[in-house]
C-alpha cells in the first residue's frame, strides 16, 4: 500500500510538472507548425514595377501576416512556362498561383476580355473601380473562372496608354502606324483604324528600337519605361486606350481548397486590401514617373486628335456588343456598364 502511495505521489508531482512546463512555453511556435510554399508565375519580367509592388510585395506580406506558414516563391516571365501557359498550369494545379493577363486566357474566361481593359468607356480610374466593386463587374469575372477551377483577384485597375515616335496629326496617320497591341485591345485599336500586330513583352523593345512597330502599349508610364520603351519612343499619349485590370491573382481551385481555414481567411483578405492600396499607389507613381521622363528623357504628354477620339468611342461601342456576345455574363457585364455609363450621361 506505502508502495502504491509512492507511486501514485510520483506520478502526481510528474505530471504536474508537465503540465506546468505546457503552461509557461505556451503554444507551439509558428516554426514548428506546417508551412506551405507555393509556387507563383508571372507574366512580367523582373524589371517591371509590378514584379516588386505587386508580386514580391504580395508575398512577403502573406509570409508576414501568416507568421511563415504560407510561402509563396515567386517566379519572374518564362522562367517556369510560357506567359500564355500560366491560366492552364493554374487550373490543373501544376503551379498554385499565377500573375497573369486575362489577354492571355479570355477563351477560357470570355468575360476577361473586358476586364484587360474597357476601350471608350471609362475617363477615370474612379469610375472602373465603382464599375468593378460597386456594380459586381468582378463577380462575374471570377464566377467564369471558378468553373475552370481558378479563384481570380484582380491586381489593380489604372490605364492603358500608347507610346508612340510620332504624334499623328489625323485619323488618317494614325492610320498608318503600326502599333504593338494585345488580347481585345488589339481588335479594338484595328477597329480604331491601326495597324496593331502582337509582340509578347520581352520583344517590344527590339521591335520599336528596329522600327518594326510605331509604337506600343504596356500599362502606362511605368511599365512602358521598365521595358525602356522611351529611348525609341517619346510621345505618350491619351486618353487613355482603356482603364481595366490588365493583371490578376490566379489561384489553383484546389491549392486554395486545401489550405487550412485560417491561411485561407489571410491569404483572401490580402488580396483584397492589395486591389484597393495598389490602384490608388499606381496613380501616384503614374504621375510621378511623367514628371521624371519629362526631365531626364524629354517625353512629352501629347493628347490624341479629336478625330481619333471621336473613332474610340463609336470603337468602345462596337466593341462592348461583341463581347457580350462571347458569354451570359459578358452580356451582363455590358448591360451593367451600359447602364452606368448612361448614369454619367453618356
Amino acid at each position: 500500500m506505502k508502495q502504491t502511495r509512492r507511486s501514485f505521489t510520483r506520478t502526481l508531482a510528474i505530471g504536474s510538472a508537465l503540465a506546468l512546463t505546457a503552461l509557461t512555453q505556451g503554444p507551439a511556435p509558428a516554426a514548428a507548425q506546417e508551412v506551405i510554399t507555393w509556387r507563383l508565375q508571372a507574366h512580367l519580367p523582373t524589371g517591371s514595377g509590378s514584379w516588386n509592388d505587386s508580386v514580391v510585395a504580395l508575398a512577403e506580406r502573406v509570409a508576414e501576416r501568416t507568421e511563415g506558414r504560407l510561402k509563396i516563391n515567386v517566379h519572374p516571365a518564362d522562367s517556369l512556362m510560357a506567359s500564355s501557359e500560366i491560366f492552364p498550369a493554374v487550373a490543373r494545379g501544376v503551379i498554385e498561383m499565377g500573375y497573369t493577363s486575362p489577354a492571355y486566357f479570355q477563351d477560357q474566361v470570355p468575360t476577361g476580355g473586358l476586364a484587360f481593359s474597357i476601350p471608350g468607356a471609362f475617363h477615370s480610374v474612379w469610375e472602373a473601380t465603382y464599375f468593378w466593386k460597386h456594380l459586381g463587374f468582378e463577380d462575374l469575372i471570377r464566377e467564369e473562372a471558378l468553373a475552370k477551377g481558378v479563384h481570380y483577384y484582380t491586381d489593380k485597375l489604372y490605364p492603358t496608354e500608347l507610346v508612340l515616335k510620332e504624334v499623328p496629326a489625323s485619323l488618317a496617320d494614325l492610320s498608318k502606324m503600326r502599333i504593338r497591341s494585345a488580347g481585345a485591345l488589339q481588335r479594338y485599336l484595328a477597329s480604331v483604324g491601326a495597324s496593331p500586330v502582337f509582340a509578347p513583352g520581352s520583344e517590344i523593345y527590339l521591335a520599336m528600337t528596329t522600327g518594326v512597330v510605331d509604337g506600343a502599349h504596356w500599362g502606362a508610364a511605368q511599365e512602358a519605361n521598365s521595358l525602356s520603351l522611351y529611348e525609341a519612343a517619346k510621345f505618350h499619349m491619351r486618353p487613355a486606350v482603356g482603364i481595366g485590370g490588365v493583371e490578376a491573382f490566379i489561384i489553383s481551385r484546389k491549392a486554395m481548397d486545401a489550405l487550412p481555414e485560417d491561411l485561407r481567411r489571410i491569404l483572401t483578405q490580402t488580396l483584397e486590401e492589395n486591389f484597393w492600396s495598389r490602384t490608388v499607389q499606381y496613380q501616384y507613381q503614374e504621375e510621378k514617373m511623367l514628371r521624371e521622363l519629362a526631365e531626364t528623357q524629354g517625353v512629352t504628354v501629347a493628347e490624341l486628335p479629336q478625330d481619333v477620339q471621336e473613332k474610340m468611342r463609336e470603337a468602345g461601342k462596337a466593341f462592348r456588343a461583341e463581347e457580350a456576345a462571347r458569354s451570359p455574363n459578358a452580356a451582363e457585364a455590358v448591360r451593367r456598364l451600359e447602364e452606368f455609363l448612361a448614369g454619367l450621361g453618356r
